[in-house]
């Protein structure tokens, strides 16, 4: 049952545009099939072609009530009002901030609050990003748990909200990946095990509007084309769009509709290298909302699941991989050694929070974070 909650304000969505923009042709798989062997079999079939031709989907009917997600929205709305200097005391280790200026040092730490202004969007004009995040660790046990006050008196239900997404969302997506490609149902599951150690984490985050004048100046790309390291992510619904999908056949943008009572989920890194690119980590953006909604602040509420931090992410021996000749993934096909979670994660996050890099410096843009992988930005 729910725990008791504190009393929180409501939590106001704006309209969803009335643009007509050209939105992606996702697959829904609606989890209320999924209590019978046939249910299972006709999601995993639908969770293939998803994650093979888009990597983007929606999952409807997965037992979390609206209700219950306006309440994490009206958490994340109250933390990004509390003042920049109460925030500012809860950002990770190596990622600290002096004056205007970031410090240099990074290890790759990423629980706590990640202030915006870390990438320079426009060189001529110095605009940067508005992008702020506070992302919340497991509640295993391996992580600390200190945060704004508007966190921790809220964090038994934050706690339950997380693990209601283990057992209603992620279980039964790694059960319906293993049923697809022919291995035990407890394959995934088994390396994505709630107490045990792994870098998922729950996020609030939120994109500042800009101006029609400074939109124009950053090509209306508040975040350029990238992957998501982990196994999947998970983003609620909230109707402004400015999510971006590449179509991984014609290379063509899509927007991502919201759709009522629905999650859209996507496969990312960690998914790819397990299945030798298999199961594709899709490219995503995130660009300027239309003009309807484009004087609008944007409130994303997200999780990231990663399989364990000891897993190596080696490709799995599954039939179906070994029938259609996905038998090496790219560090296996370069000799390199295969890197374990923990290893891609941190080399990946120290990567993703370089500071003040100016949009376009080929340098960071492919820079090699471990032997055998050069990383990739898209526009």
């Amino acid at each position: 049952m729910p725990v008791p909650v504190p009393e929180l304000g409501s939590f106001n969505y704006v309209p969803e545009t009335k643009e007509d923009l050209d939105w992606a042709d996702l697959v829904t798989l609606d989890f209320s099939k999924y209590g019978t062997p046939e249910g299972k079999k006709e999601l995993a079939n639908e969770l293939i072609e998803a994650v093979r031709k888009h990597g983007f989907f929606y999952v409807k009917n997965f037992n979390i009530s609206q209700e219950r997600v306006n309440r994490q929205f009206s958490i994340g709305k109250q933390f990004y009002e509390i003042p920049l200097e109460e925030k500012l005391k809860y950002v990770p280790d190596g990622l600290g901030r002096i004056g205007f200026s970031f410090a240099s040092a990074d290890n790759g730490a990423f629980n706590g609050y990640v202030p915006a202004g870390r990438r320079i969007l426009d060189a001529a004009s110095g605009l940067r990003d508005r992008v702020e995040i506070y992302n919340i660790p497991k509640f295993n046990g391996d992580f600390k748990h200190e945060h704004p006050a508007i966190i921790q008196q809220n964090l038994p239900e934050i706690e339950e909200f997380a693990r209601s997404l283990h057992s209603e969302v992620l279980d039964p997506l790694h059960v319906l990946l293993a049923i697809a490609l022919e291995l035990p149902e407890d394959y995934f599951t088994n390396i994505h095990k709630y107490d045990v150690k792994s870098e998922d984490h729950l996020r609030y985050m939120k994109y500042s509007k800009y101006t029609p004048e400074e939109n124009k100046k950053i090509g209306k790309l508040w975040v350029q084309g990238h992957s998501d390291l982990g196994s999947w992510t998970l983003l609620f619904r909230q109707p402004v769009a400015a999510l971006q999908i590449k179509n991984n056949t014609t290379g063509e943008w899509k927007w991502v509709k919201p759709q009522d009572g629905t999650l859209t989920v996507n496969a990312c890194d960690a998914l790819s290298f397990l299945t030798a690119g298999y199961v594709k980590s899709t490219i995503h953006r995130v660009v300027s909302p239309p003009k309807d909604q484009e004087h609008v602040d944007r409130l994303g509420l997200l999780y990231f699941s990663r399989p364990h931090n000891d897993v190596k992410l080696a490709t799995v021996q599954s039939p179906v991989l070994q029938r259609e000749g996905f038998t090496q993934n790219d560090f296996e096909k370069s000799g390199n050694p295969v890197p374990t979670m923990e290893e891609w994660t941190f080399a990946k996050q120290k990567w993703q929070r370089t500071k003040n890099v100016i949009r376009g410096d080929p340098k960071f843009e492919t820079a090699q974070i471990l032997p055998g992988w050069q990383e990739k930005v898209y526009t």
